[in-house]
């Protein structure tokens, strides 16, 4: 088996606090079954120790962006399920990764110094747990037989859609359970954020409608930061507040805290602490489907949603019950969506600044020669050579005042 972690370079993983020597990895651990949590302090050279079954590739580009040392997983990273992206993003980016190391990897002291030697872990010499050095080659394999099994995902997911279709048909249809909030909405348009693919760049693309529409900005969990870094301030945070920041959550942004449908809201407790005004949705789903529906009932005009999910693998990548709200939720409010992912692809900049100065310059020279070519343009630039040629006497004279006074 072709191991990764010789590829890592060790000057720069020295720099970064951790050490590379003959193919062994040391660096302090940072140990947490959440990636989402492990993330918020994961700092480069870290090794990180999760326990994560089918690593999505939001998690993983969450870790590749932390830059630890390694990734050491006590579950298997790809199981079969269906055909997850995350292992390809990790080994793609460089990062080791170890599979299927069992549980006892998780008893790793916080920030003990963890040694890494093949498919070997270690704490200051004692063996702790052997697992499966994950390489191109093998991720290939385990992708290939996750697709085998797509077929029976799928007839899951059909059966999950009917069964949340039965239980939240009223909400779905009527608007049944949906609260009362302050932030208008009528005959506005939305911008719904969520923390998923390639969410900067599209927000990037999108800073001229922000701009020019100025839509109610909805931060689905940490999409409220997301706007926050973008340079905007939302208008409203939905979500369970896991992932959300106390400085989005004090930034003056409505708050909607997505409960269970039986009333039990697991981040309710962390608004009530921080002293935020907040109104409750109990729903199922999730908490974009959440936003989503909010948008829809209030009457907004247009969504527009970033980073959302859409697609069979990205509703399995998320692991709720096959996302069925999320495909029900599409259908009840499609007329209005529109689904910014990807448009930072659709268009990219290709010119670049020295082309646009040449642009510039060419286009300059030929309204120069049209003017020059008429009565009025040869008198304007009969007048400004008259002006320059003043000029130039006048500093003529000048230089030779200066020189007869030093004289």
């Amino acid at each position: 088996m072709r191991s990764l972690l010789p590829r890592r370079r060790a000057a720069t993983d020295a720099r970064a606090g951790a050490q590379v020597e003959r193919g062994q990895i040391t660096g302090p651990a940072r140990v947490d079954r959440s990636t989402k949590t492990l993330t918020k302090r994961l700092r480069p050279g870290d090794v990180a120790v999760i326990d994560h079954v089918d690593i999505d590739r939001v998690s993983a580009e969450a870790l590749v962006g932390c830059k630890p040392a390694a990734v050491l997983n006590a579950a298997r990273s790809t199981s079969g399920r269906y055909p997850n992206l995350g292992p390809e993003i990790l080994l793609e980016a460089g990062i080791p990764l170890l599979d299927d190391l069992g549980s006892d990897v998780m008893a790793i002291p916080e920030s003990s110094r963890v040694e890494v030697d093949g498919a070997k872990v270690s704490v200051g010499g004692h063996f702790v747990a052997e697992g499966t050095v994950q390489t191109t080659e093998t991720v290939e394999v385990s992708l290939a037989e996750a697709r085998e099994g797509l077929a029976d995902q799928l007839e899951s997911f059909a059966a999950n859609t009917m069964d949340y279709l039965r239980r939240e048909r009223e909400l779905l249809l009527d608007g049944v359970g949906v609260p009362k909030i302050r932030t208008k909405l009528e005959g506005r348009q939305a911008l719904i954020v969520v923390r998923g693919y390639h969410y900067k760049e599209d927000l990037a693309m999108l800073r001229s409608y922000v701009r020019e529409n100025r839509p109610v900005l909805i931060g689905v969990d940490g999409g409220a930061d997301a706007i926050l870094d973008a340079g905007w301030t939302p208008d409203m945070i939905v979500g369970d507040m896991d992932s959300v920041s106390d400085r989005a959550l004090g930034c003056g942004a409505e708050v909607v805290v997505h409960a269970y449908r039986d009333g039990r809201a697991p981040g309710l407790s962390r608004v009530e602490r921080l002293g935020v005004s907040h109104v409750v949705f109990p729903a199922t789903g999730t908490s974009e489907d959440v936003a989503m529906l909010l948008a829809d009932d209030k009457g907004a005009e247009l969504i527009v949603a970033v980073g959302t999910h859409a697609t069979l693998v990205e509703f399995l990548d998320k692991g709720r019950a096959g996302m069925a709200s999320t495909f029900l939720t599409r259908l009840r409010v499609g007329s209005k969506l529109v689904d910014a992912k990807g448009v930072s692809r659709l268009y990219r900049h290709r010119i670049s600044n020295w082309q646009v100065t040449a642009l510039v310059l060419a286009g300059l020279a030929a309204v120069l020669v049209a003017l020059g070519s008429t009565p009025a343009g040869q008198t304007l630039f009969g007048l400004i050579l008259a002006r320059i040629d003043d000029f130039v006497s006048f500093v003529r004279d000048l230089l030779g005042l200066t020189a007869g006074a030093v004289g």
